[in-house]
């Protein structure tokens, strides 16, 4: 059994952060000793480090949630794995092809900068009302 620091030097969890796993009830609450301190077996650091993992590949929490339910599985099957991590791919390549026309729309800005000017090309054309409408917001995807 290990403490909490122990479980996150071995997991690569920030304290906190598995403490707020734990509210939200994506990892099970560990038991406590005797003095009340929470002790992790070895099966709940390597939840932790699974969670990490996910986490690390940008899997959000409910994803995460459904692998682990899966992993409690013995007859699970990777249709389903296979079919969430595909999803998460095609979001992925979305947001990196908004990243592209961000950038694209910034470079074609920037350009117009010319250093010592008092007005400046890109700021204006950043007010003016139409610019950008073909430049996706960062949160769309």
């Amino acid at each position: 059994m290990f403490t909490i620091g122990k479980a996150s030097m071995q997991s690569g969890v920030n304290i906190e952060t598995i403490r707020y796993y734990e509210r939200e009830g994506i990892v099970a609450k560990p038991g406590r000793s005797g003095g009340g301190r929470r002790m992790y077996s070895s099966d709940e650091i390597a939840k932790l480090r699974f969670v990490r993992r996910c986490r690390d590949l940008g899997f959000p929490i409910p994803i995460i949630q459904t692998f682990l339910s899966l992993t409690a599985q013995n007859d699970r099957s990777c249709g389903e794995v296979k079919s969430l991590a595909e999803n998460h791919l095609s979001e992925i390549n979305a947001k990196i092809e908004n990243l592209k026309h961000l950038k694209e729309a910034l470079l074609s800005l920037s350009k117009n900068c010319d250093d010592g000017t008092a007005a400046c090309p890109m700021l204006d054309a950043l007010m003016k009302d139409g610019f950008g409408n073909d430049v996706p917001e960062p949160n769309d995807q």
